[in-house]
């Protein structure tokens, strides 16, 4: 033992230093004690808690480290064997400061059982473990450089040769950042197996970049790089600015697109105004603005025109996004260059020159202060009157002078003017000028009653003349005795008679006809009086009998009496028609009762009614006469409809018989 500068020192430690030591200090102001224990550990190798791998895989021609760690107080000398056989240390193996044994450069040879053997002076142990030697993992298609263009799909290649033992991994980085196929849709793989194939569906600009395709299994790492050149339309041109705009004009710069890897072939310009649907193409100088030109002039513009422009590259891939808006300028006014449109007139009324035509929009107009300029002449002179019309939106002018006489021709023409000066007329067009109210009535009006609700009213028609005006038609106008003319319901008719209808029976009423124009109606004539016809009877016909023979109905009913507010009746209408079927077929007959041929196999339906001069009076209600297919046929048949009974009976070799029995 030493002790040197209060330092204990024990050499050739054993087992019997151990126990407790005490340090003591002491001076003149007192004395100080310190402890400690000393514990001296002695212990063979042990493998128990850090065993050697009992397997380690590695690649042929890779490099790898078989740690040897055992528990060993003092610490254990470590030799190696390969199986039986002592390794030594060469370029290739290398036993580890720590005892762990490094081997380069592996090769299928160095496969086989490892066994690390740890020495001290207390005993010995060892551990063994096995080496794997498998066949390196190799990328033999790699992703390739590739060219691509927006909207198409690709596959970048990655396939791998391997050893058969071994399951690859396949990984894919996109500038540096893991793909999440979940995630990204433009994104999948897919191969199988040795292969792990990128495929990039619907490219976009955004996809260009470096692609790594990365390998990993249990004994290796490989991967393998490639760059994806995107070529797609240009990008928006930058810093469009207006520098300059006349009345029918703009000069334009801007800035240079980005052209997306495709050079930018030519640009095109399109304006926008507020009276425009979206965005139109405009012309320039020159008509077709090459790529490597920042500049144009739009020319063919409105005056008087808020205008917005945006500008668009183009190149071999396609059309690009446009550049950001200019902002909203007018350009310059100037005189108006469109005339009106569809100029026309005539018609109005008495001395009258009605002229019409289509405003101009108001995109035309070329600057405040618009309105027309209206110009007409009689047809054989040479002075042209004239007239300003300060609205912008007019469409009409009326003239009016009491020396026009009625329907004369003139000749029309319709200019511009604004604040700057005036612009063109229109094409000559000639006009008649108002025409007058007939100024005879119509003569020779006569009436008869048609029946309760209609009657027929004639007349003989007003001659043309210029003196008492052009007829275009009539208007027939008639009320009830007691009221006013004033009340009068009327329609017109070109015809020289006309029926009035759903008048009301045994009413009298008063009729009168005026001749009309454009200008108006004439004077009525004389009014006739006439009363309608009695109503047609109420009554339908009742108990009404039918027998079926063969192919051939017998129908009879009683007579229907007339009360004495309706007019008699004069026969009786019968009515057929089959069923599901719209078309109808008449009889009429005087008599009660008739005969009808109707082919068999098919159902009918049959009404009646009472004629009289009055009109049709009121049906029976439909009849349903069912198909037979024989006459053998038995049966009974009966239901109500409104206040008619149906009964059916059928006998065998005895015709169907019908009886309808009014409940009345």
């Amino acid at each position: 033992m030493q002790i040197e500068g209060g330092r204990l020192t024990i050499l050739k430690l054993n087992l019997m230093d151990s126990g407790m030591y005490q340090c003591l200090a002491e001076n003149d102001h007192g004395v100080i004690y310190a402890s400690a224990e000393l514990r001296v550990l002695a212990s063979a190798p042990d493998f128990s808690k850090s065993p050697v791998k009992k397997s380690t895989l590695v690649q042929r021609g890779g490099e790898v480290v078989i740690e040897c760690r055992p528990h060993a107080s003092p610490k254990a000398s470590i030799s190696w064997r390969k199986g039986s056989d002592i390794l030594k240390t060469n370029k290739r193996q290398t036993i580890l400061e720590d005892g762990s044994l490094r081997i380069t450069n592996v090769s299928k040879s160095d496969g086989g059982r490892y066994t690390c053997v740890a020495r001290n002076p207390f005993g010995a142990s060892s551990s063994t473990g096995s080496l794997v030697v498998k066949e390196p993992t190799k990328i033999t298609v790699p992703p390739l450089n590739m060219d691509a263009t927006v909207g198409e799909s690709i596959v970048l290649p990655c396939e791998v040769s391997k050893d058969p033992s071994l399951d690859p991994t396949f990984k894919w980085f996109f500038n540096g950042k893991l793909i999440d196929f979940n995630r990204q849709d433009h994104f999948e793989m897919i191969g199988g197996g040795p292969a792990g194939d990128l495929m990039v569906r619907n490219i976009q600009s955004k996809h260009a970049g470096k692609y790594v395709c990365m390998v990993h299994t249990m004994v290796d790492s490989v991967s393998a790089a490639a760059d994806l050149i995107v070529r797609g339309p240009p990008g928006a041109p930058e810093g469009l600015i207006v520098e300059e705009i006349t009345d029918g004009s703009a000069r334009l710069s801007w800035g240079s697109a980005n052209d997306n890897r495709s050079p930018v072939t030519m640009y095109t310009v399109q304006a926008r105004t507020p009276f425009s649907i979206g965005w139109q193409a405009v012309r320039t100088v020159p008509d077709s603005v090459p790529g490597q030109m920042l500049h144009a002039t739009v020319v063919d513009l409105n005056p008087w025109v808020d205008y917005e422009f945006r500008v668009v590259a183009i190149n071999s891939v396609g059309v690009g996004e446009p550049s950001l808006l200019s902002k909203q300028l007018r350009t310059k006014a100037a005189v108006p260059h469109v005339a009106p449109a569809n100029v026309s007139g005539g018609g109005g009324s008495r001395c009258e020159l009605v002229i019409m035509w289509e405003p101009v929009p108001e995109e035309l107009q070329n600057g405040e202060g618009f309105g027309y300029v209206v110009a007409f002449r009689p047809v054989g002179t040479t002075v042209w009157m004239q007239a300003a019309v300060a609205s912008a939106d007019a469409s009409t002018y009326v003239f009016k002078n009491e020396s026009i006489p009625p329907l004369s021709p003139f000749e029309i023409k319709v200019g511009v003017f604004n604040n700057i000066g005036e612009g063109p007329f229109s094409h000559v067009t000639t006009i008649y000028s108002a025409e007058e109210e007939p100024s005879v009535a119509p003569s020779w009006i006569w009436a008869r009653t048609l029946s309760a609700s209609e009657i027929g009213v004639y007349w003989e028609p007003v001659s043309w003349k210029s003196s008492s005006g052009r007829v275009l038609g009539y208007e027939v106008l008639y009320w009830e005795e007691g009221e006013v003319e004033s009340d009068a319901q009327r329609f017109r008719v070109t015809d020289t008679m006309a029926n009035i209808t759903r008048l009301k029976g045994s009413t009298s009423y008063y009729v009168a006809v005026k001749a009309h124009n454009s200008a108006g109606t004439g004077p009525p004539s004389a009014p006739v009086n006439i009363t309608t016809k009695k109503p047609p009877p109420s009554q339908p016909p009742g108990n009404i009998e039918w027998n079926l023979t063969n192919s051939k109905i017998f129908l009879n009913w009683e007579h229907v009496k007339a009360m004495d507010n309706e007019s008699e009746v004069i026969g009786y209408k019968v009515v057929y028609r089959e069923n599901w079927h719209r078309r109808t077929s008449v009889v009429e007959t005087n008599r009660t009762s008739v005969e009808l041929d109707l082919p068999p196999g098919e159902d009918y339906l049959i009404e009646i009614k009472a004629l009289s001069d009055g009109g049709d009076g009121s049906s029976s209600g439909p009849i349903r006469i069912p198909k037979m297919s024989s006459l053998n046929s038995r049966g009974h048949f009966s239901f109500d409809v409104g206040k008619i009974s149906y009964i059916c009976t059928f006998m065998s070799f005895i015709a169907p018989r019908w009886i309808l029995y009014n409940r009345n």
